[in-house]
């Protein structure tokens, strides 16, 4: 381990940031902490084309919600900076400049006509063009013009892009801290562009040059960029640069398990796959999620920690994780997994901290609602949350709190509403008129012992009476729910019942 650990997330600003880059950049956090280390975010933003404005501050505001905080970037700057592709692109030309003097890139002058048509003629007879060893002397390059030409074309600005000259019939052999050792076939690599005709660097070049720049000792990425990992090798040897170590963490799959999670598996089962919303695409923030149930399930998709725990802060996972104990296959997203996650954590807050977060909805259904109220709240909260899975769930839980029932469910009345409950209830409601201490103990002694002088089951009373107040079969313990609507607006909605079912 190098005396300082820095690692990078290096996302493109080409739109959302998907469920799988905060993985990403959650793993590259945690390693850089368990280590002491730094952990930067960069942002590749050469491709002007792609460019989407505002991905960038999504990008942050992302990692911001999630609790994933960097040491390093846009906003953050260290020494190391620019952080962004777009305010270093002076650095780049004389890198690639470099690696032709060095005899390890060349020029090409190819058009796009010329690449069309080799790529068109070798689809017409079953193969792949691939601009490497077996045809780069047939191009129009450095390497098959005479110098002079070469000269020529660039003292008149021909347009040229610069590429990697790979070996030919050598062996290759990686590391890769996840996937252990690979070995790969030099001929079966092409001789990627590492300068484009617009003055700009490739991916490549420029991620090889900051990441050297920037003193990155870990790349902890995606298994998208596995194929990309014999060029970067190349590079740094090229450069005569020591590089990092690489550890390329595995697909989210979707939910069958079958292909990469996608924003249209999302849209199609109807789930977040962005951790914030993003136009039409609602996100987690926005669905109701946690940011720490967010972060809890996706440390375990590719990661165990060798263990049965299933529930971690960020903290605990910072003294857990190692890279070493993440999966080489893909991890299968579970839908219903993350809302029991998130189910877990609401559980875990008090009901104070959930009375602030759901103030905003009653208020919205209840304008009326006195704001004081934020202790009627809090005690409702402890009465439902125990079958919450969001804050939103808890107005659908508990409606019947704020706002008396409009309607009765109809198989309730159809079960429980016999020919005589509407006297019954007036009855009841009689003997609840004398009841001056309204508490949930002294309300439900006061009905048994009314049930039982009235020689009366105790469910020909009870159903229809939750029914009356509820509106439904549903509630937690219905004297906590008189208690606290209070006597006036119990004994109003009997009256209410008795009037409206039939």
């Amino acid at each position: 381990m190098p005396d300082k650990v820095r690692v990078r997330f290096a996302p493109s600003p080409t739109g959302p940031l998907h469920i799988g880059g905060v993985r990403t950049a959650l793993f590259n956090f945690l390693f850089a902490k368990k280590h002491g280390g730094d952990f930067i975010l960069r942002i590749e933003d050469t491709d002007q084309h792609r460019y989407v404005e505002g991905a960038e501050q999504y990008i942050i505001d992302a990692l911001h919600w999630c609790g994933i905080p960097y040491d390093e970037g846009p906003d953050k700057e260290k020494g190391f900076g620019p952080y962004r592709q777009s305010e270093r692109k002076h650095l780049y030309k004389e890198f690639a400049l470099e690696l032709v003097k060095k005899g390890k890139a060349y020029y090409a002058f190819d058009t796009n006509a010329q690449l069309d048509f080799y790529r068109k003629d070798h689809e017409t007879r079953g193969k792949t063009f691939i601009y490497n060893w077996h045809n780069r002397l047939k191009l129009v390059n450095s390497l098959s013009l005479a110098p002079g030409e070469v000269t020529r074309r660039l003292e008149e600005n021909n347009d040229y892009v610069i590429r990697f000259l790979s070996p030919q019939d050598e062996k290759l052999f990686l590391k890769d801290i996840i996937r252990g050792d690979i070995e790969i076939d030099t001929n079966q690599l092409d001789d990627k562009v590492l300068f484009k005709s617009d003055g700009m660097p490739t991916y490549h070049l420029a991620n090889i040059v900051d990441d050297h720049l920037m003193q990155i000792t870990h790349v902890i990425r995606g298994e998208e960029w596995l194929p990309s990992l014999a060029l970067h090798q190349q590079l740094y040897d090229a450069f005569g640069w020591t590089a990092p170590e690489f550890a390329h963490l595995p697909l989210i799959l979707k939910p069958t398990g079958n292909g990469k999670l996608s924003k249209r598996d999302g849209e199609k089962l109807g789930f977040p796959v962005f951790p914030l919303s993003w136009k039409q695409s609602i996100g987690y923030r926005e669905t109701g999620y946690f940011p720490e149930a967010v972060i809890n399930f996706l440390a375990l998709l590719g990661w165990n920690p060798g263990t049965e725990q299933e529930f971690f802060r960020l903290d605990d996972l910072i003294q857990a994780f190692s890279l070493e104990r993440v999966h080489k296959s893909g991890a299968r997203f579970d839908p219903e997994k993350t809302k029991w996650y998130n189910q877990h954590y609401l559980q875990q807050k008090s009901s104070a901290e959930l009375a602030i977060l759901f103030m905003p909805i009653v208020l919205g259904k209840v304008p009326s609602l006195d704001r004081k109220k934020i202790s009627y709240i809090e005690t409702v909260i402890s009465l439902i949350k125990e079958r919450a899975t969001f804050v939103s769930d808890l107005w659908e839980l508990g409606d019947y709190f704020f706002l008396a029932p409009k309607a009765y469910n109809t198989a309730d009345i159809k079960k429980h509403w016999k020919q005589d409950t509407s006297e019954i209830m007036k009855r009841l409601a009689n003997s609840l008129e004398g009841c001056d201490n309204f508490t949930s103990e002294n309300v439900e002694n006061v009905v048994k012992d009314w049930v039982a002088k009235q020689d009366l089951s105790f469910g020909k009373v009870m159903a229809p009476l939750r029914l009356i107040i509820v509106g439904e079969m549903k509630g937690p313990h219905l004297f906590d729910i008189m208690a606290l609507i209070g006597k006036e607006e119990t004994l109003t909605r009997i009256q209410t019942a008795i009037v409206s079912i039939r």
